[in-house]
């Protein structure tokens, strides 16, 4: 039966977020956005006089912080209107007007940080160990740490004046694969009907169970990026060379230096993580074999690895259901933790269902006032849905904990710490999802969650780490002064494939053309913070289910940590050390149980 997609307006309230945590409507909200201005003033006044002495410095931060935090405020609340109904003008201008502002408060105060750098580093120590420096203490020791790599002010307005033109092969890349190519993959016939092939619907193919469909989608789609292999490739050479032109401008030793350095990640842990997925890659390679089993082939091509291995249970369950199963399944969490959450999600955090122009997917979103809200586009039918809740949950319970355990300028925490709670949730709600299906001898239910599972660990870590061994490669090649042509790029692609998927795959000529369509790549040294965060997700788990009060202790230590520690610290805090190379081979463990535990049920 087709469901008719309301409209914002029809949607009833009690279905939407509720967003008065922020601003009781939107009148207060233009109150604010008008003091802005006024706010950002009092901050300027203290131009040229921020190293006169500790309480003139102490003075102009208490004003940074109440201009950033009002100007905080104005863009959360308008951005989340705006991906609630993109369709709204009103919220549209409203999100617009916001932009706005924050890009004149961000001109107007890009004088703090390197002011404050020009500051004797023992005087601004000295002046941070003061008590009632306490809230800035963390800021300025974490400003400081990027000294060693700062330039002169001149330099530094360069480099400033340099970043737009350094996004151009981003941008054209994305102009270039997005839209100019988008209008000429092609279709493909599905039951009878040409459907459209583009970037966004590349994915509805490959899960097609239908083989054809998924094979002409494939050597279509991967035909025309090989038309334009050149370009794509001249794009992405240009993107690293504007790594290593930073890096050494800014006197890094290397690319991967730069982009680790400001969270004191050591270069050992992505060496570490590579090194230890290679000694995994047996049970990677009987997965696909089982995969090759299971789907009934002679040989196993590059267009059958996204198919679902099980095909999707006839489930239906209701978004208060749902809770309860995030209620049942966190619970080793504690009372506290799923009452606040599960309250959360029934009374005004989450934005639950699809509405006509409200975004896709799903997404949690938090500020320092108000909840922690969730925007979700949530399917009784499909049990997937369920996961993404209890994910989504465990990023929001990440910034509500951070919040209110952090004063305002660090209590957020990294991009390399935030996957951890979000995938911790997802695999308590596996394992208690499989525990009842289990129980009650539903074999279907089990092989689907057991296949699931599999398919999102082989995703997040083996896929993600495939792809930042890349990326290592391409930058040491030009590190080493060694030109990155579509010829050279392919081989290195090519090679990690084979690699990866082992000797059960069968790999097209086009295949490695799959290395110059990762948007990912154009923010370099990003993707293996995926491999990682799960790594210690999985660890953590086990760890707090297994263990007592001090390992769930520890884990709201963590929760807590928001960003006054460096994300390697705050993890070890919570029970695991990813200096250490134990937490992915826990993980790398984990696969290699579930894809056991396929040999056997499929």
């Amino acid at each position: 039966m087709n469901k008719t997609i309301p409209a914002r307006k029809d949607v009833p309230l009690k279905v939407k977020w509720d967003l008065s945590s922020i601003f009781k409507n939107d009148n207060e909200w233009e109150k604010a956005l008008k003091q802005l201005p006024s706010l950002n003033e009092k901050v300027v006044a203290f131009k040229g006089k921020l190293c006169s002495g500790p309480d003139t410095l102490l003075n102009a931060l208490n004003q940074y912080k109440a201009a950033l935090l009002q100007m905080e405020c104005v863009y959360h609340y308008a951005s989340l209107q705006h991906e609630a109904d993109e369709d709204d003008s009103t919220a549209t201008d409203r999100y617009g007007r916001a932009m706005m502002a924050y890009t004149q408060q961000s001109a107007n105060l890009s004088f703090i940080d390197p002011e404050l750098m020009a500051i004797e580093e023992a005087t601004l120590q000295d002046w941070s160990n003061r008590q009632d420096f306490a809230d800035y203490k963390i800021y300025l020791q974490k400003l400081l740490h990027f000294k060693r790599y700062t330039l002169s002010e001149k330099e530094e307005r360069i480099l400033s004046l340099q970043g737009q033109p350094a996004q151009t092969a981003e941008t054209a890349f994305s102009v270039l694969t997005n839209v100019d190519m988008n209008k000429t993959f092609g279709t493909v016939p599905v039951d009878g009907q040409e459907q459209q092939l583009t970037e966004t619907t590349w994915g509805v193919f490959m899960h097609n169970h239908d083989r054809a469909v998924r094979e002409q989608a494939y050597k279509k789609f991967y035909a025309k990026f090989e038309e334009h292999q050149n370009t794509i490739a001249s794009l992405y050479a240009g993107s690293v060379n504007q790594d290593v032109f930073t890096a050494r401008a800014r006197g890094y030793d290397s690319s991967l230096h730069a982009a680790l350095y400001g969270n004191k990640v050591p270069l050992s842990v992505y060496h570490n993580l590579i090194d230890c997925i290679h000694k995994n890659l047996d049970s990677l390679h009987k997965y696909y074999s089982i995969r090759k089993r299971a789907l009934g082939l002679d040989e196993l091509r590059h267009w059958d690895v996204y198919v679902p291995l099980v095909k999707s249970v006839q489930t239906k369950t209701t978004y208060e259901e749902s809770v309860e199963i995030c209620r049942a399944a966190l619970a080793p969490l504690g009372k506290e933790y799923t009452d606040r959450l599960c309250d959360g999600l029934l009374n005004g955090w989450a934005d639950r269902y699809e509405n006509i122009g409200k975004r896709s997917g799903a997404f949690s979103s938090g500020c320092y006032v108000g909840n922690p809200y969730i925007l979700l586009n949530y399917n009784d039918e499909n049990i997937r849905d369920v996961f993404t809740m209890a994910h989504e949950g465990g990023h929001s319970m990440h910034s509500w904990y951070s919040v209110h355990n952090n004063p305002f300028m660090c209590y957020d925490y990294t991009i390399f710490e935030a996957e951890v709670a979000s995938t911790f949730n997802e695999e308590l709600v596996f394992e208690y999802l499989l525990r009842e299906a289990t129980g009650r001898g539903d074999k279907d239910m089990e092989k689907y969650l057991l296949a699931m599972r599999a398919d999102d660990i082989l995703a997040t870590l083996f896929r993600q780490t495939m792809f930042a061994e890349f990326e290592l490669k391409a930058h040491e090649l030009v590190e080493s002064d060694t030109p990155l042509t579509p010829e050279l790029l392919r081989k290195i692609y090519r090679e990690l494939l084979e690699l990866y998927f082992g000797p059960v795959m069968k790999f097209e000529s086009n295949s490695d053309m799959e290395g110059l369509r990762i948007p990912h790549f154009y923010s370099a040294f990003y993707v293996y913070k995926y491999a990682t965060g799960i790594s210690a997700a999985l660890a953590l788990a086990k760890r707090v289910t297994t263990g007592g009060d001090q390992e769930r202790n520890d884990y709201f230590a963590f929760l807590k940590s928001g960003g006054s520690r460096y994300p390697i610290e705050s993890l070890k805090v919570a029970g695991v050390d990813m200096e250490s190379v134990e937490p992915v081979q826990a993980a790398c463990d984990t696969f290699k149980k579930i894809v056991d535990e396929l040999d056997k049920i499929i």
